[in-house]
């Protein structure tokens, strides 16, 4: 399989999320898988929420990262609209209260509506997860998270060895 064909969706409840999306992003370019990136309310364009969701998978989409501030209901919410995997990224955003509403928001769905969700603010862990569920399909992205993670590896060794002169 080619890895273009794998596509995520990063979503998100809004503009001012970027600053903590753009990790994830930036991750999955690294590892070579093609992504889409917009924004998408629950409370404000509800619409737009349920009519993105829906037709995620006939656009190809395989996995979807949605991140949230505040009451957060974006994540739960896509996950209750489509079958493909959703994972939850809470941020602390300017409204929040330090960042514990999002991230339980996210996190205690409702058995039957999984959401897999990553620590506060934590994208480029939801992207490198994304990653690693497509890799089940796809060598050539085996093969680029094994190389990431020797990369992250051998970037601890080296300070190891700095530290210890």
């Amino acid at each position: 399989m080619n890895n273009k064909e794998l596509k995520v969706a990063i979503i998100m409840g809004s503009k001012s999320d970027l600053n903590v999306m753009q990790d994830a992003a930036d991750v999955l370019k690294e590892l070579g898988v093609e992504y889409e990136i917009t924004v998408v309310s629950a409370h404000r364009t509800p619409d737009r929420m349920f009519s993105y969701a829906r037709a995620a998978a006939d656009r190809g989409i395989k996995v979807i990262i949605a991140g949230a501030g505040g009451a957060a209901h974006l994540p739960g919410m896509v996950a209750s609209l489509t079958h493909l995997p959703v994972i939850g990224v809470p941020v602390k955003s300017s409204n929040s209260i330090d960042g514990w509403d999002s991230i339980l928001s996210i996190l205690q769905m409702p058995n039957g509506i999984p959401v897999a969700t990553v620590a506060l603010n934590a994208a480029k862990n939801a992207g490198i997860l994304a990653a690693q569920i497509l890799s089940t399909a796809d060598e050539y992205l085996v093969k680029n998270l094994i190389s990431f993670k020797e990369d992250l590896k051998k970037k601890v060794e080296d300070s190891a060895r700095e530290m210890e002169g």
